[in-house]
């Protein structure tokens, strides 16, 4: 091995950042221009690179506006970009929504309205449905992100929530023809998932909603409950008219940059194994189960021979017990590393491709073979730590976080548990 296991691994994530980037997706899937106006809308976290991509790319005249996370935002000359608050939504992005949803009403059939639509656009695109407030939206959107509900769980929620998700913002554009360009962080790629489908035909109903808050047991606030039981205006299906001009095209997914990490792996000479790349469940457990076939790996040289890289993507999710500072990835990776306890020759970096683990402004870790040795050194318990959802300082206490800043795209989580030799003494069968 020519390149050092750390290394190899920040490699391999860069590449799946890289593979994902806007300017590098975008050019290729522009329409040609209409012979109306072009308006430009969107939300998410890859949004305001995704604007700048299409301005550098599109010859003819164009205006919008587009809602990105704080610190995401990126300087575009035709397209506004506003920042609001993720992931629990603010009044900036209500007012992001109202503008958005005017911007495009009253347009023609020889009109365009291209939307750019990435991770994160639910909480940023945030419009209540009448009769609801911003202040109902956050307390539903806070205690979902507490359950341990999975992505699709909460979008049908926020779904039948909204004045301007799923399809609502194609419908109300209509007659204009709607093209949405769309970069996937959700598990199986359904456009309709990411940012709520604002454009997408939505197949779930209020009962469906209506059945995950009683899954989880959120009772509050009143006026949601009623608002779902009342079952008023349902969202745009398949069928629906207003949605015949639209189409949309997903331009970048979770395949494409584990793809581009197994490259770089090969190159180095290693082989690479792609477990999947929408593997959900509770952090944790996903770190357990991974855990066990890193073992196999190791002992018996099964499901392939060290030297090999475990690659994987998808959304995990963390039910919160604890008061410390965590996300998912971190999460994933602490658990990993207590079932391994110490196994020889196994490193592994968890990160969030947005560059942006749960809340933290970091994007994830690396943990080595002496991991637990070199936190119990420093007196740090690292099955406390889990306990108390703490995987961020456990990890910053060891210098191993992988920290980005705002990448400005999102394909989601990134896992490579990188197997540098079989252990010596083992993978031999019994004679």
């Amino acid at each position: 091995m020519t390149i050092a296991p750390r290394e190899l691994l920040r490699a391999m994530f860069d590449a799946a950042v890289d593979a994902a980037s806007p300017s590098l997706r975008i050019p290729a899937h522009l329409p040609p221009p209409p012979k109306g106006r072009t308006i430009v809308v969107g939300a998410g976290k890859a949004s305001a690179s995704m604007a700048k991509a299409l301005e550098e790319n599109w010859a003819g005249p164009l205006s919008g506006l587009i809602v990105t996370r704080d610190h995401h935002s990126v300087p575009c000359n035709r397209i506004e970009i506003v920042e609001a608050a993720h992931p629990v939504p603010d009044a900036r992005g209500l007012k992001a929504a109202e503008r958005i949803r005017a911007m495009v009403q009253g347009l023609g059939p020889d009109d365009l309205v291209l939307a750019l639509i990435s991770g994160g656009g639910s909480a940023l695109l945030t419009l209540p449905a009448p009769g609801l407030t911003l202040e109902d939206k956050q307390a539903v959107n806070a205690a979902l992100l507490r359950s341990g509900a999975s992505i699709g769980e909460m979008n049908v929620v926020r779904k039948h929530l909204s004045a301007i998700k799923g399809g609502r913002l194609a419908a109300a554009a209509y007659p204009a023809q709607v093209i949405t360009l769309v970069i996937s962080d959700v598990p199986g790629d359904d456009p309709g998932l990411i940012a709520s489908g604002p454009t997408i035909a939505d197949p779930s109903t209020f009962a469906d909603a209506a059945a995950v808050l009683q899954k989880y047991d959120i009772t509050e606030p009143k006026s949601v409950i009623d608002h779902l039981r009342r079952a008023q205006e349902e969202t745009p299906k398949v069928d629906d008219a207003r949605l015949a001009t639209a189409r949309t095209t997903t331009i970048a997914t979770p395949q494409l940059s584990l793809e581009a990490a197994a490259e770089v792996a090969r190159k180095a000479g290693f082989t690479p194994l792609i477990l999947g790349n929408a593997l959900e469940g509770e952090a944790r457990d996903v770190g357990r189960v991974m855990a066990g076939i890193t073992r196999q790996t190791v002992e018996w040289a099964q499901p392939v021979r060290p030297p090999v890289v475990l690659l994987s993507g998808g959304e995990t999710t963390v039910t919160i017990k604890g008061n410390g500072r965590g996300g998912r990835n971190v999460e994933f990776l602490l658990s990993l590393a207590l079932e391994l306890n110490g196994l020889p020759n196994v490193f592994a970096l968890a990160a969030d491709t947005d560059g942006v683990d749960g809340a933290e402004e970091i994007a994830g870790a690396i943990a080595t073979p002496d991991t637990l040795a070199r936190a119990a050194a420093l007196g740090i318990d690292a099955r406390a730590s889990l306990a108390n959802n703490d995987g961020h300082g456990f990890f910053e206490a060891l210098n191993d976080q992988v920290i980005t800043g705002p990448t400005r795209t999102n394909v989601n989580d990134f896992r490579a548990i990188l197997i540098t030799a079989v252990n010596q003494g083992t993978a031999k069968r019994p004679q």
